[in-house]
């Protein structure tokens, strides 16, 4: 397999579990387009490696080798095939690197909501500094808002795993209530974030398909007029 149909697999395995991105990206700018897929999938990978399955084990393996890939990646290395897209553009890939750690410590659950946001500031904060460098943003996104479309992705991803437990649903209903409207940060993040909240919005009436087409052109829209 070449290094380009790699790089469109791990694409094609991203843009299959958020097929409303094929609308929302009508409002990012053509020239980022391709970058923003290649770090939306990055973080699901890195998420997906955090929080799934059962045992944590060969997830915490797969973090241990994704800090090693992306301290690679500011010194001028890759492996991965998202890296093709990724590695060149000047970013804070070693302050990411430093974050999979603290990551890695938010798979057991947090005795409140509060409690998980505050254990995801580390990585969140991270989160926020390679998309300002990568989309060339005039402001950071706020490591709150950060921090709680996490929290969304990780109940997101649970539902996937199969709770569907009372507990869950009613941290999504928490989290709903306390998440602004995007209006800072990058056009890009802003757009995936209110995917998110809209996907879990759905999670909430007990529905885990995708957002229908109107509502994700409404919600990509809003987001990206900040």
């Amino acid at each position: 397999m070449s290094d380009i149909d790699a790089l469109q697999g791990f694409l094609g395995k991203w843009r299959a579990r958020w097929p409303e991105w094929a609308i929302a990206e009508t409002f990012i700018p053509e020239a980022q387009r391709e970058v923003a897929q290649a770090w939306l999938a990055l973080r699901e990978e890195i998420s997906e490696a955090a929080w799934g399955g059962e045992d944590p084990r060969p997830g915490d393996a797969k973090l241990g080798w994704w800090t090693e890939e992306l301290m690679g990646w500011s010194r001028g290395a890759r492996r991965h095939p998202l890296g093709q897209v990724l590695q060149k553009r000047a970013a804070p890939w070693a302050e990411l690197a430093s974050a999979l750690p603290s990551l890695a410590a938010t798979r057991e659950p947090a005795r409140d909501m509060e409690a998980g946001l505050q254990r995801l500031v580390p990585y969140a904060d991270a989160v926020s500094a390679v998309a300002q460098q990568l989309f060339e943003a005039d402001a950071r996104a706020p490591v709150h808002n950060v921090a709680v479309s996490l929290m969304a992705e990780r109940l997101l991803l649970a539902a996937v795993d199969g709770d569907g437990s009372a507990p869950a649903a009613t941290q999504a209903r928490q989290l709903l209530a306390v998440w602004p409207q995007p209006s800072l940060g990058t056009g890009p993040g802003r757009v995936h974030a209110a995917l998110v909240r809209g996907r879990l919005a759905r999670r909430v009436k007990g529905r885990q398909d995708p957002l229908p087409r109107f509502a994700a052109l409404l919600a990509s829209w809003r987001a990206a007029r900040g």
